[in-house]
């Protein structure tokens, strides 16, 4: 009837003690506290600033979308019922985007740019910064015969010019007036390879770029007179696709201004998570080794607590309260570091993105970094307590260690479980992209259960290792499977911060490869864009005379996926991996003959004189996940007209050369009379950098208005982005290194005890600091040689599936990142293990050998 009672007053009991012990301080415990703020500091931070983030872009939709509501439209312009409808919903601004060639006016240079027009209306929303400040009259319109433009500082460096300067774009000149500062709705516009160039909606129609089939994208962005609610811009949605069904418009409004944006932190933020979480959960094994260590100082009052009557479960209370205690110290550490991180990283995304520097405090994020890092001190701390509650206590007085083996109660194992499958489930239920995390969970847990192996396994070599002469070489072998060994210790920290940068250099050491190396070497020269139906053989003349080689054309369209089967691709489930087809409009084109690039891997061409109904060519991976095959229909959308085809055949397709491929390629008679430009490609594999210059020239003087892309140059592009975004997904990484270096740190400090004994003896009997160096020397390279291996192999075995099975490019074993992995386990094994030595060997002998 007393047992409440009674648990309360032993709990409180308990805390006392608990309490009175701390008063010593937090020696051995600093690894502990580093590791917990470290990780809770990477959670918290990385989610404050994704929150930051996505409350700035909340916040501020309407000027990053330049609109309340926009609509766009591609290779057309709105109707008159279609303007009127869009007009009577408030202010428009009318705007439109392409890329062109702009060149010097004596053509003695050119560049590729992003050409914007607007009208006097821009923007709606927000503010256009250029220098000098002038309004729209006197920055873009017409004067003096000639219209005005803006460029940012990237363009006018390019070309070599300066504001006042004139520019050739199209068929007209436009003088530069001012150089870009911020463009107030550039993050909603979809992603450029070139710099931009502002012109106003009547220079780019004088221009002459304008022409049947141009790939130009049309905005009219509204700005309401009286302010609408969610519902109510969800309801102008509906209202404009049941008015214009066959308009094949994208809608968007200020709610959702950046979606890819929105997206992209979202997943950056995940992989983040991901990776504190990681750095956590390696520091669980400095929690681990911090516990068992303490306790092992601990052990002379855990026997008295013992022989004066003190149950096992009181022993773990007390301690348990404690290692809670200073693991909400290293969490709070770690939350106020993570608080500050918005602030901190403020002026970095100020560059980077156009949105608001304010920031706050995210209590949701903290709360969640929180959580992990208790739960994660739970699940590492329970074990090592669960042993020390059945070691008896004339064990503890007799023994001279606290070398516990086997397995606690089952208890405290199930209780470690249920806590550790509530520590991957909050993983996996905060998670974006749940499959990842998933992925995540289960390789975490897979590499921490190799890596016991990998542990178990060094020991049990050293173990049957023949004997060798070399006296410090046996010693070494000796340490590394001897009781209470760092083998486990060492290999498990370690090898999960190695396997994770590993794993990431080879995947950006593939993708630059792939980039830098084998793209160029079968990806065309040049792609040329928007060539005129009557142009077509003037411009394949001009070509091969100045730079032979092999030139394909094509007919292309511009059209959008609105059904599949009739289903409109709204009310779809479709996989993450094939929603790029159904997002926006695809480049499309028609052939009567099978493109030579590609093969038919199911079904059959159609005949070259085919005149029944619209049939259509499927590039086979997407169409597998679409889940579509032969004989199913899909209704595209072109220039308004929705055309409804039959699937005759799948094709495979090698996006990864390059060269010009479809998703959609149909039969002739799909698009008859129908308005269209042609697409080009030049192979010349043989070209020297003068050549192409020569040719681009030519190009751009004879065809102002076809716009020429040097394959060269967009690579440079995408090489620069996958550098800046490996160094910061490095960086990040870095974090789960440093927990792994706090660990194996802690993991030496702790086994230094038994070294001292262990110097000691062998000094005794004869045993040189020469002698003693050198076989701690030799143990802690074959460790770290061990874990290199098993990071080295982990890292290529991940890498090969991500770049291989998921980007679909070749995969090669990189020696640079071999040897890196290698060299990395090594120094900081020998490194961190000989620093501790040093001071090992430095004991008096006499102090030691009374003890023992």
């Amino acid at each position: 009837m007393n047992s409440s009672p009674a648990k309360g007053l032993r709990f409180s009991l308990a805390l006392r003690f608990a309490l009175r012990e701390m008063r010593g301080g937090l020696a051995g415990f600093f690894v502990f506290l580093a590791c917990i703020a470290l990780g809770v500091a990477a959670i918290g931070g990385v989610n404050s600033v994704a929150r930051s983030i996505s409350t700035a872009v909340d916040s501020q939709g309407q000027e990053l979308l330049g609109a309340d509501i926009r609509f766009r439209l591609t290779q057309r312009e709105v109707n008159e019922d279609e303007r009127a409808w869009i007009s009577s919903l408030g202010t428009v601004g009318e705007s439109a985007t392409m890329r062109s060639m702009v060149q010097r006016v004596d053509g003695s240079d050119q560049a590729l740019v992003e050409v914007k027009a607007v009208d006097s209306s821009y923007p709606l929303f927000g503010e256009l910064v250029a220098e000098p400040a002038l309004d729209h009259a006197a920055m873009l319109g017409e004067a003096n015969g000639g219209f005005g433009a803006v460029a940012p500082a990237l363009l006018l460096d390019r070309l070599g010019i300066a504001v006042g300067d004139e520019i050739t774009l199209g068929k007209s000149r436009f003088q530069i007036r001012g150089e870009l500062i911020t463009e107030p709705d550039s993050v909603s516009e979809s992603f450029g390879f070139a710099p931009r160039l502002l012109v106003s909606m009547e220079g780019l129609r004088a221009a002459g770029l304008i022409q049947p089939g141009s790939l130009v994208q049309y905005s009219y962005k509204v700005r309401f007179d009286t302010p609408r609610s969610g519902s109510q811009l969800e309801a102008l949605r509906d209202e404009a696709s049941e008015r214009f069904p066959l308009a094949g418009w994208n809608v968007r409004t200020y709610d959702n201004a950046a979606p890819a944006l929105s997206s992209n932190v979202e997943r950056f933020s995940q992989f983040l998570t991901l990776v504190g979480l990681t750095a956590l959960v390696v520091g669980g094994v400095g929690v681990a080794n911090a516990v068992r260590s303490y306790l092992e100082s601990k052990r002379a009052v855990i026997a008295t607590f013992k022989s004066l009557g003190a149950s096992g479960n009181f022993v773990v209370i007390v301690y348990l309260t404690q290692i809670m205690l200073i693991a909400l110290i290293g969490i709070a550490v770690g939350l106020v570091l993570g608080a500050l991180m918005p602030f901190a990283a403020r002026t970095a995304l100020q560059q980077l993105l156009p949105i608001s520097n304010e920031v706050g405090f995210y209590p949701g994020a903290l709360a969640l970094a929180a959580v992990f890092g208790v739960l994660t001190t739970l699940v590492f701390a329970l074990l090592p307590l669960g042993r020390a509650r059945d070691v008896p206590a004339t064990a503890l007085f007799r023994e001279l260690g606290f070398d516990a083996k086997g397995w606690p109660r089952r208890s405290y194992v199930i209780a470690a479980l249920v806590i550790a499958v509530a520590l991957a489930g909050l993983a996996i239920f905060h998670a974006e992209e749940r499959r990842i995390a998933v992925i995540f969970v289960v390789s975490a847990i897979g590499a921490f259960i190799v890596l016991r192996l990998v542990g178990s396994g060094v020991q049990m070599l050293a173990r049957r290792a023949p004997r060798v002469r070399s006296t410090a070489l046996r010693l070494a072998i000796g340490n590394i499977h001897r009781p209470g060994a760092l083998t486990t210790s060492v290999v498990v920290s370690l090898g999960l911060g190695l396997t994770l940068l590993a794993t990431l250099a080879l995947i950006d050491g593939n993708l630059r490869r792939q980039i830098a190396g084998n793209l160029p070497e079968v990806a065309p020269n040049f792609f040329f864009v928007d060539i005129q139906p009557h142009e077509v053989e003037d411009f394949s003349t001009l070509v091969q005379r100045e730079l032979p080689g092999d030139l394909i054309r094509v007919p292309m369209l511009r059209g959008r996926i609105t059904a599949l089967n009739g289903v409109d691709v709204k009310e779809l489930n479709v996989p993450p991996e094939g929603e790029w087809v159904l997002r926006g409009d695809r480049g499309i084109t028609y052939s009567a003959t099978k493109p030579e690039n590609s093969t038919v891997v199911e079904g059959e061409w159609w005949p070259e004189d085919y005149s029944g109904e619209p049939l259509v060519s499927f590039s086979a991976e997407e169409a597998r996940e679409l889940g579509i095959k032969i004989g199913d229909t899909l209704t595209v959308n072109v220039l308004g007209r929705s055309v409804n085809a039959k699937i005759a055949n799948f094709r495979q397709v090698e996006w990864e050369t390059l060269a010009m491929n479809f998703v959609m390629v149909f039969s002739p008679n799909t698009f008859a009379g129908a308005p269209h430009a042609w697409l080009a490609t030049l192979t010349a594999p043989d070209a020297k950098p003068a050549d192409e210059s020569r040719a681009l020239n030519a190009v751009t003087r004879a065809f102002p208005t076809i716009t020429s892309v040097r394959v060269k140059d967009a690579l440079d592009v995408v090489n620069d982005l996958v550098s800046q975004l490996s160094t910061a997904i490095r960086a990040a990484a870095s974090v789960a290194l440093i927990a792994s270096v706090l660990v194996l740190s802690g993991a030496l400090a702790a086994g230094n005890k038994a070294r001292v004994h262990d110097a000691v003896v062998l000094k005794t009997l004869g045993a040189t600091r020469r002698t003693l160096i050198r076989a701690f020397a030799y143990e802690y390279m074959l460790i770290g040689l061990a874990t290199a291996v098993f990071g080295l192999a982990a890292g290529a075995v991940a890498s090969w599936y991500v770049v291989s099975r998921i980007m679909k490019l070749p995969w090669l074993l990189l020696p640079e990142v071999a040897l890196a992995t290698v060299l990395t386990a090594l120094i900081l094994t020998v490194a961190f293990g000989l620093i501790g030595t040093w001071r090992v060997l430095g004991h008096k002998a006499a102090p030691v050998l009374r003890n023992l």
